[in-house]
């Protein structure tokens, strides 16, 4: 929980030092989970992130996305199957958001730690 908070902490602070977002607690990891279920990211990527059986181009996200930076310009030009999302599509205010949301979801317990599958 504390490594979530502070993830999203610093994932806010980036985007708002370095992008101008405003308020450097702008990125808000919570309104980033509904604009991703809004815009219909979950479809391929699933509900947090994780990448998709069903569409096997749904590239993984989480909990390790790209910088800030690329991400950004990967989601407005992309040229693949993913449609690009320009600023009138997809605010910048709701991608920063997002990608907090992306930053916020924590790495999947090591299975070894699952004391039914190590037995």
């Amino acid at each position: 929980m504390c490594c979530q908070i502070f993830r999203a902490a610093f994932a806010a602070f980036f985007v708002g030092v370095f992008f101008g977002s405003g308020s450097v607690l702008a990125a808000s990891a919570e309104n980033g989970k509904a604009a991703f279920l809004k815009y219909g990211c979950w479809q391929c990527h699933g509900t947090q992130g994780q990448g998709s059986v069903a569409t096997s181009n749904g590239k993984v996200l989480a909990p390790d996305p790209l910088p800030y930076e690329a991400f950004s310009g990967f989601v407005r030009s992309t040229d693949g199957a993913m449609p690009p999302y320009s600023e009138k599509i997809l605010p910048d205010e709701e991608l920063t958001d997002i990608h907090a949301y992306l930053l916020s979801i924590p790495k999947a317990a090591n299975y070894k730690s699952i004391p039914l599958i190590s037995q």
